[in-house]
């Protein structure tokens, strides 16, 4: 059998489909909704999911439990432990995708990346795409799979924290892009979440996750390009922030795909942000 390779961080439902039956190819179902919706993610992959899709839960399951805030990116330890539970080695070539299109997948994809493993993609038009394809589904318990070995190596350049947030906010060779919508970032909407105040960070730029999308897949290379030298300069680094780090890997996703190298998604977001009475928030009048 041929050696696999992934052609490049997004691939679309045909690749996947001729090479879903590799022996080195995982593909995982990383689909998360906001708590309003009441939908779950896992509840849905046992009712519907590409064939051999496991589930990747990173909202209740692969997070540090230690946080008081949501889903936040585990250590190396109980990371290696959990993805290796899910079957996955170093070895394998990760495809991720969701049911929304394009939204949970790129935060399981950084979330990868941001554990040393650079074979992983996500699936471009997600579920919807795969099936307005006509390609195959299944159903009901999934099969149990043998578990792997992944070691995780924590890339700390993928991940920014609050303090390197606040240095980057004052320096001309960063750019902090946020993914909210412009009502949330302007502080015209209030945060969905209590105790978290409106607005945004002195000096971020906002640009809506939502800009570089066209129904549930990734605008064309250039458009994208074109969306981010709006706000970033090819030599400057790039920290990705919105509600709580899922969208904001959606940012960071396109600017892997552009060519940007100094990527990072600010984990807390701005639910630590403006959550914390500490840390300074502007609204737009």
């Amino acid at each position: 059998m041929k050696t696999l390779l992934l052609p490049s961080a997004l691939v679309d439902s045909s690749w996947l489909a001729e090479h879903l039956h590799h022996p080195d190819l995982v593909v995982l179902d990383a689909s998360w909704h906001m708590p309003a919706a009441k939908r779950s993610g896992e509840q849905e992959w046992r009712q519907q999911r590409i064939p051999g899709a496991r589930f990747f839960d990173f909202d209740s399951k692969i997070k540090d439990n230690d946080s008081s805030l949501p889903h936040m990116l585990p250590s190396e330890a109980q990371f290696s432990q959990q993805v290796s539970e899910l079957g996955l080695s170093n070895h394998h070539h990760i495809v991720i995708y969701d049911s929304s299109g394009i939204f949970a997948a790129p935060r399981a994809w950084w979330m990868l990346r941001a554990m040393g493993h650079e074979k992983v993609a996500v699936l471009d038009g997600g579920l919807p795409a795969w099936i307005q394809q006509g390609y195959a589904l299944e159903s009901g318990e999934p099969a149990v799979v043998s578990t792997g070995h992944f070691v995780a190596h924590r890339q700390a350049d993928w991940i920014a924290d609050a303090t390197q947030v606040q240095t980057a906010l004052s320096q001309s060779d960063t750019r902090v892009l946020d993914a909210r919508s412009r009502e949330r970032f302007s502080g015209q909407a209030a945060d969905p979440r209590p105790g978290v105040r409106p607005g945004h960070m002195p000096g971020a730029h906002c640009l809506p996750f939502g800009e570089l999308l066209e129904q549930g897949h990734f605008l064309p290379p250039e458009q994208l390009a074109q969306k981010l030298a709006s706000h970033l300069a090819p030599e400057q680094g790039l920290i990705c922030s919105c509600g709580s780090g899922v969208t904001a890997a959606i940012l960071a996703l396109a600017a892997n795909l552009t060519g940007h190298k100094q990527v990072a998604v600010y984990d807390g977001s701005w639910t630590e942000w403006g959550g914390n009475p500490d840390l300074p928030v502007v609204t737009d009048s």
